[in-house]
Protein backbone atom coordinates (compact mmCIF):
# COMPACT_ATOMS: atom_id res chain seq x y z
CA UNK A 1 0.00 0.00 0.00
CA UNK A 2 3.28 1.97 -0.50
CA UNK A 3 4.63 4.02 -3.01
CA UNK A 4 7.12 1.54 -4.56
CA UNK A 5 10.87 2.55 -4.21
CA UNK A 6 13.66 0.37 -5.02
CA UNK A 7 14.16 -2.29 -7.60
CA UNK A 8 13.24 -5.80 -8.42
CA UNK A 9 13.26 -6.92 -4.73
CA UNK A 10 9.89 -4.44 -4.40
CA UNK A 11 7.82 -6.75 -6.14
CA UNK A 12 6.97 -9.16 -3.34
CA UNK A 13 4.32 -6.56 -1.73
CA UNK A 14 4.92 -4.57 0.61
CA UNK A 15 2.75 -6.55 3.27
CA UNK A 16 4.33 -9.35 2.50
CA UNK A 17 7.90 -8.01 2.86
CA UNK A 18 6.80 -6.96 6.48
CA UNK A 19 5.06 -10.14 8.12
CA UNK A 20 7.80 -12.53 6.08
CA UNK A 21 5.39 -15.28 6.93
CA UNK A 22 4.86 -16.31 3.76
CA UNK A 23 7.07 -19.39 3.82
CA UNK A 24 4.59 -21.28 6.46
CA UNK A 25 2.38 -21.93 3.18
CA UNK A 26 4.67 -24.60 1.43
CA UNK A 27 3.28 -27.89 1.70
CA UNK A 28 4.73 -30.99 1.66
CA UNK A 29 3.63 -34.77 1.46
CA UNK A 30 1.09 -36.35 -1.32
CA UNK A 31 -2.64 -37.70 -0.84
CA UNK A 32 -2.49 -39.04 -3.93
CA UNK A 33 -2.97 -43.31 -3.59
CA UNK A 34 0.37 -44.60 -5.31
CA UNK A 35 -0.56 -45.40 -8.92
CA UNK A 36 1.12 -49.11 -10.75
CA UNK A 37 2.19 -49.17 -14.28
CA UNK A 38 -0.56 -48.77 -16.97
CA UNK A 39 -2.40 -51.83 -18.80
CA UNK A 40 -1.10 -52.68 -22.38
CA UNK A 41 -3.91 -51.20 -24.03
CA UNK A 42 -3.18 -48.08 -22.37
CA UNK A 43 -0.87 -45.05 -24.12
CA UNK A 44 0.03 -42.17 -22.04
CA UNK A 45 1.67 -39.26 -23.85
CA UNK A 46 5.69 -40.04 -24.33
CA UNK A 47 7.15 -38.57 -20.54
CA UNK A 48 3.67 -39.35 -18.01
CA UNK A 49 2.45 -41.99 -16.05
CA UNK A 50 -1.01 -43.48 -16.35
CA UNK A 51 -3.04 -44.87 -13.52
CA UNK A 52 -4.97 -48.29 -13.53
CA UNK A 53 -8.02 -48.66 -11.33
CA UNK A 54 -7.05 -50.99 -8.28
CA UNK A 55 -7.52 -54.54 -9.78
CA UNK A 56 -6.20 -53.64 -13.19
CA UNK A 57 -8.87 -52.15 -15.41
CA UNK A 58 -9.12 -48.46 -16.27
CA UNK A 59 -9.62 -46.13 -12.97
CA UNK A 60 -12.61 -44.36 -11.76
CA UNK A 61 -11.13 -41.21 -12.58
CA UNK A 62 -10.53 -42.57 -16.55
CA UNK A 63 -13.99 -42.39 -16.89
CA UNK A 64 -14.73 -39.39 -15.43
CA UNK A 65 -11.90 -36.99 -17.14
CA UNK A 66 -12.28 -39.11 -20.42
CA UNK A 67 -8.87 -39.76 -20.23
CA UNK A 68 -6.18 -41.74 -18.52
CA UNK A 69 -5.39 -40.20 -14.97
CA UNK A 70 -1.39 -39.12 -15.05
CA UNK A 71 0.44 -38.69 -11.55
CA UNK A 72 1.52 -35.24 -11.12
CA UNK A 73 3.93 -34.50 -8.45
CA UNK A 74 3.22 -30.74 -8.62
CA UNK A 75 -0.67 -29.81 -7.69
CA UNK A 76 -1.56 -26.22 -9.07
CA UNK A 77 -4.90 -24.07 -8.69
CA UNK A 78 -6.44 -20.84 -9.54
CA UNK A 79 -6.27 -18.39 -6.69
CA UNK A 80 -9.32 -16.75 -7.91
CA UNK A 81 -11.27 -17.34 -11.72
CA UNK A 82 -9.80 -14.41 -13.21
CA UNK A 83 -12.39 -11.33 -14.68
CA UNK A 84 -11.38 -9.97 -18.02
CA UNK A 85 -11.48 -5.82 -18.12
CA UNK A 86 -10.76 -3.97 -20.77
CA UNK A 87 -7.62 -1.22 -20.41
CA UNK A 88 -6.20 2.02 -21.84
CA UNK A 89 -3.63 -0.01 -23.91
CA UNK A 90 -7.52 -0.93 -26.36
CA UNK A 91 -6.79 -4.71 -25.03
CA UNK A 92 -8.83 -6.62 -22.37
CA UNK A 93 -6.59 -7.90 -19.59
CA UNK A 94 -6.92 -11.55 -17.52
CA UNK A 95 -4.80 -10.66 -14.50
CA UNK A 96 -5.09 -13.88 -11.75
CA UNK A 97 -2.71 -16.21 -9.77
CA UNK A 98 -1.43 -19.63 -10.16
CA UNK A 99 -0.86 -21.80 -7.05
CA UNK A 100 1.83 -24.27 -7.65
CA UNK A 101 3.03 -26.74 -4.68
CA UNK A 102 6.20 -28.88 -5.19
CA UNK A 103 4.91 -32.44 -3.19
CA UNK A 104 8.16 -34.48 -3.79
CA UNK A 105 11.40 -34.42 -1.59
CA UNK A 106 13.21 -33.10 -4.17
CA UNK A 107 13.87 -30.20 -6.22
CA UNK A 108 11.45 -29.74 -9.51
CA UNK A 109 11.85 -26.96 -12.05
CA UNK A 110 9.33 -25.18 -13.93
CA UNK A 111 10.49 -24.68 -17.46
CA UNK A 112 6.86 -23.72 -19.15
CA UNK A 113 3.37 -22.21 -17.55
CA UNK A 114 1.19 -21.99 -20.97
CA UNK A 115 -2.52 -20.96 -20.68
CA UNK A 116 -5.09 -22.64 -22.95
CA UNK A 117 -8.45 -20.92 -23.27
CA UNK A 118 -11.05 -23.19 -24.80
CA UNK A 119 -8.24 -25.19 -26.40
CA UNK A 120 -6.41 -21.89 -27.86
CA UNK A 121 -2.74 -21.22 -26.35
CA UNK A 122 -3.33 -17.82 -25.00
CA UNK A 123 0.31 -16.92 -23.18
CA UNK A 124 3.46 -18.69 -22.69
CA UNK A 125 6.08 -18.29 -20.72
CA UNK A 126 9.52 -20.00 -20.17
CA UNK A 127 12.92 -19.18 -19.50
CA UNK A 128 13.86 -16.17 -17.74
CA UNK A 129 10.49 -14.57 -18.72
CA UNK A 130 8.89 -16.94 -16.63
CA UNK A 131 11.25 -16.45 -13.56
CA UNK A 132 10.52 -12.96 -12.83
CA UNK A 133 6.61 -13.95 -12.88
CA UNK A 134 7.12 -16.72 -10.25
CA UNK A 135 7.68 -16.38 -6.74
CA UNK A 136 8.32 -19.05 -4.31
CA UNK A 137 7.21 -19.35 -0.73
CA UNK A 138 9.63 -18.46 1.53
CA UNK A 139 11.93 -17.21 -1.36
CA UNK A 140 12.79 -14.65 -3.94
CA UNK A 141 11.60 -13.83 -7.67
CA UNK A 142 13.76 -14.53 -10.63
CA UNK A 143 14.10 -18.93 -9.79
CA UNK A 144 12.07 -21.48 -11.70
CA UNK A 145 12.57 -23.88 -8.82
CA UNK A 146 10.19 -25.44 -6.34
CA UNK A 147 12.55 -27.23 -3.18
CA UNK A 148 11.15 -30.17 -2.16
CA UNK A 149 7.90 -29.58 -0.49
CA UNK A 150 7.81 -26.05 -1.40
CA UNK A 151 4.93 -23.85 -2.80
CA UNK A 152 5.00 -20.95 -5.14
CA UNK A 153 2.58 -18.42 -7.25
CA UNK A 154 3.11 -17.39 -10.74
CA UNK A 155 1.37 -14.20 -11.75
CA UNK A 156 -0.61 -14.55 -15.17
CA UNK A 157 -1.54 -11.35 -17.37
CA UNK A 158 -3.79 -12.85 -20.25
CA UNK A 159 -4.07 -10.29 -23.18
CA UNK A 160 -6.72 -10.55 -25.51
CA UNK A 161 -7.08 -7.68 -28.50
CA UNK A 162 -10.24 -6.37 -28.36
CA UNK A 163 -11.86 -8.37 -31.39
CA UNK A 164 -10.70 -11.88 -29.95
CA UNK A 165 -13.30 -14.14 -27.79
CA UNK A 166 -13.20 -14.27 -24.22
CA UNK A 167 -12.70 -17.90 -23.61
CA UNK A 168 -15.30 -19.49 -21.17
CA UNK A 169 -12.66 -21.88 -19.28
CA UNK A 170 -8.88 -22.20 -18.89
CA UNK A 171 -6.19 -24.13 -18.52
CA UNK A 172 -3.05 -24.33 -17.97
CA UNK A 173 -0.07 -26.58 -19.85
CA UNK A 174 3.19 -26.76 -16.92
CA UNK A 175 6.78 -28.31 -18.43
CA UNK A 176 8.32 -30.02 -15.28
CA UNK A 177 11.67 -30.82 -14.79
CA UNK A 178 12.73 -33.26 -12.03
CA UNK A 179 15.78 -33.30 -10.77
CA UNK A 180 15.37 -37.07 -8.86
CA UNK A 181 13.15 -38.97 -11.27
CA UNK A 182 12.01 -42.32 -10.44
CA UNK A 183 10.74 -44.01 -13.56
CA UNK A 184 7.27 -44.33 -14.63
CA UNK A 185 5.64 -42.36 -11.96
CA UNK A 186 7.92 -39.43 -11.62
CA UNK A 187 9.67 -39.23 -15.33
CA UNK A 188 12.65 -37.04 -16.10
CA UNK A 189 10.45 -34.41 -17.39
CA UNK A 190 6.69 -34.08 -17.71
CA UNK A 191 3.80 -32.34 -19.30
CA UNK A 192 0.74 -31.56 -17.26
CA UNK A 193 -2.62 -30.41 -18.27
CA UNK A 194 -3.69 -28.96 -14.87
CA UNK A 195 -5.92 -26.29 -13.17
CA UNK A 196 -8.47 -25.65 -14.98
CA UNK A 197 -10.72 -22.51 -14.22
CA UNK A 198 -14.14 -21.04 -15.10
CA UNK A 199 -13.94 -17.28 -16.46
CA UNK A 200 -15.50 -15.13 -14.31
CA UNK A 201 -18.01 -13.17 -17.15
CA UNK A 202 -19.09 -10.62 -14.58
CA UNK A 203 -18.79 -7.22 -15.78
CA UNK A 204 -16.37 -5.16 -14.21
CA UNK A 205 -18.17 -1.93 -11.60
CA UNK A 206 -18.23 0.83 -14.21
CA UNK A 207 -17.37 3.94 -11.57
CA UNK A 208 -15.88 7.38 -11.67
CA UNK A 209 -12.75 8.51 -10.48
CA UNK A 210 -11.69 9.09 -6.90
CA UNK A 211 -10.20 11.94 -7.80
CA UNK A 212 -9.89 15.60 -10.07
CA UNK A 213 -7.60 17.27 -12.01
CA UNK A 214 -4.79 16.47 -13.84
CA UNK A 215 -1.57 14.70 -13.58
CA UNK A 216 -2.48 11.59 -11.76
CA UNK A 217 -0.09 9.27 -12.23
CA UNK A 218 -0.88 5.64 -11.70
CA UNK A 219 2.15 4.29 -9.53
CA UNK A 220 1.62 0.86 -9.57
CA UNK A 221 -1.29 -0.86 -10.78
CA UNK A 222 -2.52 -3.88 -12.84
CA UNK A 223 -0.86 -5.87 -14.62
CA UNK A 224 3.10 -5.06 -13.47
CA UNK A 225 4.02 -7.28 -11.04
CA UNK A 226 4.71 -4.73 -8.88
CA UNK A 227 4.21 -4.25 -4.96
CA UNK A 228 0.32 -4.15 -5.09
CA UNK A 229 0.26 -7.42 -7.58
CA UNK A 230 2.58 -9.07 -5.00
CA UNK A 231 1.01 -9.00 -2.46
CA UNK A 232 -1.10 -12.16 -2.04
CA UNK A 233 -1.05 -12.60 1.45
CA UNK A 234 -1.66 -15.08 4.37
CA UNK A 235 -4.91 -14.00 6.51
CA UNK A 236 -7.24 -16.05 8.26
CA UNK A 237 -5.76 -19.48 6.96
CA UNK A 238 -5.65 -18.81 3.43
CA UNK A 239 -3.98 -16.64 0.30
CA UNK A 240 -5.86 -13.48 -0.53
CA UNK A 241 -4.81 -10.85 -3.32
CA UNK A 242 -6.41 -7.76 -2.08
CA UNK A 243 -4.59 -5.31 -4.25
CA UNK A 244 -4.58 -7.21 -7.67
CA UNK A 245 -5.87 -4.05 -9.65
CA UNK A 246 -5.11 -1.42 -7.20
CA UNK A 247 -3.95 1.94 -7.58
CA UNK A 248 -1.15 4.34 -5.81
CA UNK A 249 -1.87 7.74 -6.94
CA UNK A 250 0.47 10.94 -6.92
CA UNK A 251 0.18 13.92 -8.61
CA UNK A 252 2.15 15.25 -11.16
CA UNK A 253 3.09 18.97 -11.54
CA UNK A 254 3.47 21.15 -14.63
CA UNK A 255 7.13 20.01 -15.12
CA UNK A 256 6.10 16.32 -14.64
CA UNK A 257 7.07 15.95 -10.91
CA UNK A 258 5.63 14.95 -8.22
CA UNK A 259 7.68 16.60 -5.82
CA UNK A 260 9.52 20.44 -5.91
CA UNK A 261 11.87 19.63 -3.07
CA UNK A 262 13.09 17.13 -0.47
CA UNK A 263 11.37 13.89 -0.56
CA UNK A 264 11.62 13.78 3.53
CA UNK A 265 9.34 17.20 3.74
CA UNK A 266 5.74 16.81 3.28
CA UNK A 267 5.52 20.73 2.29
CA UNK A 268 7.89 19.13 -1.13
CA UNK A 269 4.26 16.87 -2.39
CA UNK A 270 1.80 19.89 -3.65
CA UNK A 271 -0.75 17.13 -3.72
CA UNK A 272 -1.30 16.88 -0.27
CA UNK A 273 -4.86 17.80 1.12
CA UNK A 274 -6.61 16.86 -2.24
CA UNK A 275 -10.07 16.41 -2.21
CA UNK A 276 -10.97 12.45 -2.08
CA UNK A 277 -14.05 11.40 -3.41
CA UNK A 278 -16.34 8.98 -3.48
CA UNK A 279 -16.57 6.49 -6.66
CA UNK A 280 -20.06 5.73 -6.47
CA UNK A 281 -23.50 6.12 -4.63
CA UNK A 282 -23.30 3.57 -1.65
CA UNK A 283 -22.66 3.98 2.45
CA UNK A 284 -19.68 3.88 4.72
CA UNK A 285 -18.90 0.79 6.10
CA UNK A 286 -15.54 1.05 7.62
CA UNK A 287 -13.71 4.10 9.04
CA UNK A 288 -10.44 5.10 10.68
CA UNK A 289 -9.46 8.58 11.04
CA UNK A 290 -7.29 8.90 14.30
CA UNK A 291 -3.47 7.36 13.15
CA UNK A 292 -1.17 9.87 12.56
CA UNK A 293 0.22 11.40 9.60
CA UNK A 294 4.27 9.65 8.88
CA UNK A 295 6.66 11.71 7.47
CA UNK A 296 7.55 10.52 4.18
CA UNK A 297 10.76 9.14 3.17
CA UNK A 298 10.32 5.61 4.73
CA UNK A 299 7.49 3.12 5.25
CA UNK A 300 6.95 3.06 9.29
CA UNK A 301 7.42 -0.20 11.61
CA UNK A 302 5.58 -2.04 13.72
CA UNK A 303 2.36 -1.51 12.46
CA UNK A 304 -0.71 -3.97 13.07
CA UNK A 305 -2.58 -5.71 9.69
CA UNK A 306 -4.86 -2.45 11.07
CA UNK A 307 -3.09 0.02 10.64
CA UNK A 308 -1.80 -1.05 7.16
CA UNK A 309 -4.24 1.24 5.29
CA UNK A 310 -3.66 4.46 7.51
CA UNK A 311 -6.73 6.56 7.73
CA UNK A 312 -9.28 4.94 5.04
CA UNK A 313 -13.26 4.59 4.58
CA UNK A 314 -14.41 1.48 3.29
CA UNK A 315 -17.49 2.20 1.33
CA UNK A 316 -20.30 -0.66 0.28
CA UNK A 317 -20.29 0.07 -3.81
CA UNK A 318 -23.25 -2.87 -4.19
CA UNK A 319 -23.07 -6.73 -5.76
CA UNK A 320 -20.75 -7.48 -3.52
CA UNK A 321 -18.30 -4.64 -4.49
CA UNK A 322 -16.18 -3.04 -1.99
CA UNK A 323 -13.89 0.90 -2.53
CA UNK A 324 -10.97 1.30 -0.45
CA UNK A 325 -9.94 4.72 0.02
CA UNK A 326 -6.51 4.67 2.03
CA UNK A 327 -3.48 6.80 3.74
CA UNK A 328 -6.10 9.56 4.38
CA UNK A 329 -5.20 12.39 6.35
CA UNK A 330 -5.70 12.17 10.18
CA UNK A 331 -9.05 13.45 11.72
CA UNK A 332 -12.42 13.69 10.64
CA UNK A 333 -13.13 16.84 9.01
CA UNK A 334 -16.16 15.78 7.25
CA UNK A 335 -18.07 13.74 9.97
CA UNK A 336 -18.49 10.54 8.46
CA UNK A 337 -19.63 7.61 10.60
CA UNK A 338 -20.25 3.92 9.17
CA UNK A 339 -23.93 4.08 7.76
CA UNK A 340 -23.80 6.99 6.54
CA UNK A 341 -24.65 7.23 2.47
CA UNK A 342 -22.35 8.24 0.14
CA UNK A 343 -23.16 10.27 -3.18
CA UNK A 344 -20.95 9.60 -6.30
CA UNK A 345 -18.23 12.56 -6.11
CA UNK A 346 -18.59 13.61 -2.88
CA UNK A 347 -15.48 14.36 -0.67
CA UNK A 348 -15.15 11.63 1.94
CA UNK A 349 -11.70 12.68 3.11
CA UNK A 350 -8.49 14.19 2.21
CA UNK A 351 -5.13 13.00 0.40
CA UNK A 352 -2.08 12.47 3.19
CA UNK A 353 0.40 9.77 4.21
CA UNK A 354 -1.05 7.86 7.12
CA UNK A 355 -0.23 4.41 7.30
CA UNK A 356 2.10 2.21 5.45
CA UNK A 357 3.14 4.60 2.86
CA UNK A 358 6.72 5.83 2.59
CA UNK A 359 5.28 9.25 0.34
CA UNK A 360 1.64 10.90 0.54
CA UNK A 361 -0.38 9.19 -2.26
CA UNK A 362 -3.87 7.79 -2.39
CA UNK A 363 -4.13 3.91 -2.53
CA UNK A 364 -7.26 2.90 -4.10
CA UNK A 365 -9.03 -0.94 -5.01
CA UNK A 366 -11.84 -2.57 -5.51
CA UNK A 367 -12.76 -5.41 -3.69
CA UNK A 368 -14.76 -8.50 -3.01
CA UNK A 369 -15.46 -8.35 1.03
CA UNK A 370 -15.25 -5.17 3.11
CA UNK A 371 -11.76 -6.36 4.76
CA UNK A 372 -9.28 -4.10 2.86
CA UNK A 373 -6.80 -7.12 3.72
CA UNK A 374 -8.63 -10.31 3.60
CA UNK A 375 -10.52 -9.99 0.49
CA UNK A 376 -9.75 -10.24 -3.26
CA UNK A 377 -9.28 -7.18 -5.61
CA UNK A 378 -11.79 -6.83 -8.52
CA UNK A 379 -11.34 -4.92 -11.52
CA UNK A 380 -13.43 -1.89 -12.46
CA UNK A 381 -13.48 1.11 -14.91
CA UNK A 382 -13.81 4.50 -15.10
CA UNK A 383 -16.47 6.26 -16.46
CA UNK A 384 -14.47 9.16 -18.97
CA UNK A 385 -11.24 10.37 -18.54
CA UNK A 386 -8.11 11.04 -20.30
CA UNK A 387 -4.92 9.54 -20.61
CA UNK A 388 -2.52 11.96 -20.92
CA UNK A 389 0.57 9.42 -21.36
CA UNK A 390 2.32 7.05 -19.50
CA UNK A 391 5.90 6.75 -17.98
CA UNK A 392 8.45 5.65 -20.37
CA UNK A 393 10.33 2.92 -17.92
CA UNK A 394 10.52 1.68 -14.14
CA UNK A 395 13.96 3.57 -14.55
CA UNK A 396 12.28 6.76 -14.94
CA UNK A 397 9.69 5.77 -12.32
CA UNK A 398 12.18 5.31 -9.40
CA UNK A 399 14.13 8.30 -10.44
CA UNK A 400 10.76 10.51 -10.31
CA UNK A 401 10.06 8.72 -6.60
CA UNK A 402 13.21 9.16 -5.09
CA UNK A 403 13.46 13.22 -5.94
CA UNK A 404 12.50 16.24 -7.83
CA UNK A 405 12.84 14.83 -11.02
CA UNK A 406 10.28 14.82 -13.77
CA UNK A 407 8.64 11.84 -14.98
CA UNK A 408 9.60 11.33 -18.31
CA UNK A 409 6.30 10.75 -20.23
CA UNK A 410 5.15 9.23 -23.38
CA UNK A 411 2.20 11.06 -25.06
CA UNK A 412 1.78 8.92 -27.88
CA UNK A 413 -1.59 7.50 -27.75
CA UNK A 414 -3.23 9.80 -25.25
CA UNK A 415 -6.57 11.10 -25.36
CA UNK A 416 -10.38 10.35 -24.47
CA UNK A 417 -11.03 6.91 -22.57
CA UNK A 418 -14.26 5.51 -21.42
CA UNK A 419 -14.87 2.28 -19.76
CA UNK A 420 -11.57 1.03 -19.53
CA UNK A 421 -9.71 0.67 -16.27
CA UNK A 422 -5.73 2.11 -16.02
CA UNK A 423 -2.59 0.33 -16.21
CA UNK A 424 0.52 0.71 -13.73
CA UNK A 425 2.43 4.04 -15.25
CA UNK A 426 -0.68 5.70 -16.60
CA UNK A 427 -0.73 9.13 -15.90
CA UNK A 428 -4.14 10.29 -16.17
CA UNK A 429 -6.30 13.69 -16.02
CA UNK A 430 -10.03 13.59 -14.13
CA UNK A 431 -13.07 15.78 -14.60
CA UNK A 432 -13.13 18.36 -12.48
CA UNK A 433 -15.82 19.68 -10.44
CA UNK A 434 -18.76 19.67 -11.87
Amino acid sequence: MGVRRGGRAAVVGALIAAVTVLAACGSSGAGAAPPTTPPPSASPAAGTAAVEGPFGGPSAADSAAGGPSVFTPVTASVLRAPIPVPATDGRVHLAYELELTNVLSSPVTINTVEVVGDGRSLLRLEGDALAEWIKPFGGSPGTRDLTAGQGGLVWLDVVLAPTDPVPARLEHRLDLAFAQPSPPLVPPTLTATLAASAVDRTPPIRISPPLRGPGWLDGDSCCRLGAHRGAVSPIDGQLWAPERFAIDYVQTDAAGRMMTGPPTDIASYPYVGADILAVADGPVVGLVSDLPQQPPGANPGGLTLQQYGGNHVVQDLGGGRYAFYAHLQTGNPLNLAVGQQLRRGQVLGKLGNSGNSDAPHLHFHVMDRPDPLASNGVPFEFDAFTLDGRVVSEESLQQGTAGPVPFGIDRAGAGPRAGVSPLGLDVMSYPAAP
